[in-house]
């Protein structure tokens, strides 16, 4: 049984969803965030840029246990293992994995600061939400462009491309998205969040998950908390 360490983000719920798709036995093992359950010693053994999620897999490549952070590497893993959600042939493969990576290096990072700004930031700093509310649409406007020649965003098939960046686009409300303006993307969406998988994955540990309203939780996620040396 494979251990997840993580909490109901994006992030983590990338690699909920895999797992559920791939039908691999998971325990999901709770990281509050919040709380400051990163900074722990034992999560920073396995995740030593103290972010969720991250892996321990008892049955690893060559037999024995194996931990992962970062949530594309575990993706990643997660296909080897089970020869799941990324085309065998080289070119389908990268036409893939450069999907892969757009999410990885853009997505996540500029949605989450236009997030960050329009939600939880203590002062409403109009450039920067200016600045990444305008990079999400475009962004999702990069996405809608895709999907309108293509029926998935790494090519003809549902794969690791598409899981990354679903739950991402979740909370486009809160990105200053509309996302009827976009309505490839859109139908693109809808697709996916009815796939039985992803409804058992978005919901692992979302029950867990509170508004962050108090200055405590703030100081862990965006103060010093998250700069002290460890």
């Amino acid at each position: 049984m494979i251990d997840v360490f993580s909490w109901a983000t994006p992030n983590g719920h990338k690699v909920h969803i895999m797992l559920e798709e791939c039908g691999l036995a998971y325990r999901a093992i709770p990281v509050d965030i919040g709380a400051g359950d990163q900074f722990r010693p034992e999560f920073l053994a396995i995740s030593p840029n103290n972010k969720i999620p991250a892996i321990t897999d008892p049955q690893g490549p060559d037999g024995q246990p194996i931990s992962l952070f970062e949530s594309g590497a575990i993706l990643l893993y997660l296909d080897a293992k089970t020869g799941r959600f990324l085309p065998a042939t080289d070119r389908a493969k990268y036409e893939v994995l450069q999907w892969l990576m757009f999410q990885m290096g853009s997505v996540g990072p500029m949605l989450g600061q236009a997030h960050h700004f329009r939600m939880y930031a203590p002062e409403k700093l109009h450039y920067a939400i200016d600045r990444y509310s305008n990079e999400a649409k475009r962004l999702y406007g990069v996405i809608d462009r895709r999907l309108s020649r293509s029926a998935w965003l790494g090519g003809d098939e549902y794969t690791i491309a598409d899981i990354a960046t679903f739950p991402w686009l979740r909370s486009w409300d809160k990105q200053g998205i509309v996302l009827g303006d976009y309505p490839h993307l859109h139908a693109w969406f809808d697709r996916i969040a009815q796939r039985p998988a992803v409804q058992r994955g978005v919901q692992v540990l979302a029950g867990l998950r509170k508004p962050i309203t108090g200055d405590k939780e703030r100081e862990i996620l965006f103060g010093k908390t998250q700069y002290r040396q460890r």
